[in-house]
């Protein structure tokens, strides 16, 4: 496969993984009625940005994941402060459509004076003083206020985060992922339907992969060739009795008979010994007869796969918690090496390790630690059995602490790994 190809299937694999998780928290934050401020892949500056109705949909140079940002989880309007002059424009409905805090002697066909009391939440109303005369006007539920090139739009109380019942916002949080854990069964379930069911009871044994530099590359055999006979042997459906004969073959030539599609092919070649191996060997691994994966063993195949692989998952967690070692996390170095690996293997390996990642993604953000999906919900539960919110500040502050010190493993981790792949 070729590099460039390798590299985007990578990057395209990461960024599915982390869209269709930033997805979730989008879409069900949307149908909760949330105003979705911003829907980012990847941290840091910007390299790429739209606007599509109210929400800015954003690439960002670091791929370490993404959010879904929604009104009301930081502060991100500006105060107007009372006293502060502004000045508003109107739109067709005689409501306030835009809110300007700057540049105001450049602005035309607008409204200026002293804000004496603004209300952006509940009311949506600004009294203003103009030239001595005070006017109370109401404000739009999507007007923007506009700071320079800034420009944000308000969030009525309805809009907010904070102001859903606990279980619309804490299905906003688990959607992501949920809809992990659902292209983690598919990319399964298509894994399956790309390299099908083993055959129980196979008639023949066919060759896979060949090793280069090997006596059975020299000789010319090839992926698919199925073994007939060794020296007169017949060998059917029975890989162990060609592992016996070879074995015992060291140094001697054989005559073996393959099948090449319609054509029978007899060659001769000789095992030799390896490394630290008994025996002679040839370089060949044998390629399990399949057949095509029905819709019923496709379901229950990938339903075996996801229970499989979460017990794996579960067991590095324990492993790694009993046994703490730096060189056993990898970062996103790491996993971009080993992902540009599996591709070069074939697509169907790619299908593979992709399932994997979007289940071990769901399952990691669902753990408990600080700002991760799993601590908000820990959040929830905990206002759930109080029947009232956590103080706000104490969350945020919990939810930052979070934040730096995984930021900070992630650097710790990207820089073993750097200095690893430096040191080969």
């Amino acid at each position: 496969m070729e590099m460039v190809q390798v590299v985007f299937l990578t990057v395209l694999m990461f960024f599915v993984l982390v869209t269709v998780h930033e997805w979730g928290h989008y879409y069900f934050a949307k149908r909760a009625g949330i105003l979705v401020r911003e829907f980012a892949i990847g941290f840091g500056p910007k390299l790429f940005s739209y606007k599509r109705n109210e929400t800015q949909f954003t690439l960002r140079l670091l791929p370490f994941g993404g959010y879904a940002r929604m009104a009301g989880e930081d502060p991100e309007i500006v105060e107007i402060g009372s006293g502060q002059t502004i000045a508003v424009r109107l739109g067709q409905d005689n409501k306030v459509k835009n809110i300007y805090l700057d540049a105001l002697d450049t602005r035309r066909n607008v409204i200026r004076g002293e804000a004496l009391n603004t209300d952006l939440e509940d009311k949506l109303q600004i009294t203003l003083d103009v030239d001595g005369e005070v006017t109370t006007y109401d404000v739009h539920p999507q007007a923007m206020m506009i700071k320079g090139t800034q420009q944000t739009q308000i969030a009525p109380k309805d809009r907010q985060f904070g102001s859903k019942t606990v279980g619309q916002r804490a299905l906003a949080i688990v959607a992501g992922p949920v809809m992990n854990f659902l292209l983690a069964f598919v990319l399964f379930a298509i894994h399956l339907q790309m390299v099908g069911i083993q055959v129980e009871n196979p008639t023949f044994v066919k060759i896979g992969d060949v090793s280069e530099g090997m006596p059975a590359q020299e000789a010319g055999l090839q992926k698919g060739d199925i073994i007939v006979s060794i020296n007169g042997e017949k060998i059917g459906a029975d890989y162990q009795k060609m592992i016996s004969l070879t074995s015992e073959s060291k140094g001697k030539e054989m005559n073996w008979t393959l099948q090449r599609g319609e054509e029978t092919l007899n060659v001769t070649l000789v095992p030799r010994s390896m490394e630290g191996q008994e025996g002679g060997k040839i370089g060949i691994t044998p390629e399990l007869p399949t057949r095509k994966a029905g819709f019923g063993e496709t379901i229950t195949g990938s339903g075996k796969a996801m229970v499989d692989t979460t017990e794996a998952i579960f067991l590095g967690f324990k492993q790694l918690i009993n046994k703490f070692n730096m060189d056993d996390i990898g970062g996103p170095v790491r996993t971009f090496e080993v992902t540009g690996q599996i591709a070069q293997q074939g697509i169907q390996y790619l299908t593979y390790w992709a399932a994997i990642l979007s289940l071990y993604l769901g399952i990691f953000n669902l753990l408990p630690i600080p700002a991760l999906d799993g601590s908000r919900l820990a959040f929830l539960g905990v206002e759930a059995l109080r029947g009232k919110p956590v103080d706000p500040g104490h969350e945020g502050m919990v939810h930052f602490v979070g934040f730096a010190l995984l930021f900070l493993l992630m650097i710790a981790v990207t820089y073993n790994d750097i200095l690893r792949l430096i040191s080969g």
